[in-house]
């Protein structure tokens, strides 16, 4: 189980949202390298980055911001965020992304996203932000009428290698994870599924340790990190500082189902 501390940008800086809303931003730090320094200091082992302006505007914004946070840190990061052409897919790899996740252009052009798993295998995840079960784009302004698992279904015909399911109503809220719904888009697809929006502190990383919830890829963890509710050292102790599945012979992204020779969503 992987857990995935989350650097949303806005405005050059690290912050954090409530339930999407750009007007109620939190920054938590003016310097995100140097956010994103301290998490792989503090033993995480992979990152996740969204540029939230880029979502709204349809195109990247905080590329600076980024490209600082790759030149400080050796662990692999994956971006979402106003991705939308596979030149912007290509020029985030190329510089150093591991992974890419697609939002809105999910949705919106659907062969986009099997040209883009083909070309960069392994590399291209799906960000499923679900209200009410149906998906939401635009950085959450619109809700469009695919259902959450119409899309996972769609992508994984796709090939993508990860889905990023969030319940936008939970997300920045501490309201806690929706485990349950997560697990249920997981066992309906193929690909490996992160559970996001709303991680609330050492409980949330109990659950997902239940037998129950082992087919998840990991979790993101945002606001609670933050603001001190979830200690980092003891989230990562917990499941056995961030890398259970490998030293159990699992890949990350290969649910514990597969081979090991069988294909994985890793970077």
């Amino acid at each position: 189980m992987i857990l995935y501390p989350a650097i949303d940008l806005k405005d050059g800086k690290c912050v954090r949202l409530r339930l999407g809303d750009m007007a109620a931003a939190t920054v938590f730090n003016d310097d995100p390298a140097a956010q994103a320094k301290l998490f792989e200091t503090q033993g995480f082992r992979y990152l996740h980055l969204v540029d939230l302006d880029g979502a709204f505007a349809g195109r990247p914004v905080n590329a600076a911001a980024v490209a600082a946070i790759l030149k400080a840190v050796r662990i692999p990061v994956q971006l979402g965020g106003g991705i939308r052409d596979l030149a912007t897919i290509e020029a985030w790899l190329d510089r150093g992304v591991s992974r890419v996740i697609l939002g809105t252009i999910a949705v919106r052009e659907p062969e986009l996203v099997r040209q883009a798993a083909r070309r960069f295998p392994g590399r291209i995840a799906i960000g499923i932000d679900a209200k009410d079960g149906k998906v939401a784009v635009e950085g959450w302004a619109i809700t469009s009428e695919l259902s959450a698992l119409d899309l996972a279904r769609r992508s994984q015909d796709a090939g993508v290698a990860a889905i990023i399911y969030t319940d936008v109503a939970r997300d920045g809220a501490l309201k806690g994870l929706n485990l349950p719904a997560t697990a249920a888009l997981a066992r309906q697809t193929t690909v490996p599924v992160i559970a996001s929006g709303g991680l609330a502190g050492i409980e949330d990383v109990e659950a997902l340790l239940q037998p129950h919830y082992a087919l998840l890829e990991g979790a993101i963890a945002g606001r609670a990190l933050y603001d001190g509710r979830l200690d980092a050292r003891a989230a990562l102790a917990l499941i056995g500082d961030g890398d259970v599945g490998q030293k159990s012979g699992q890949k990350p992204g290969q649910k514990p189902d597969q081979k090991s020779g069988q294909k994985s969503g890793k970077p």
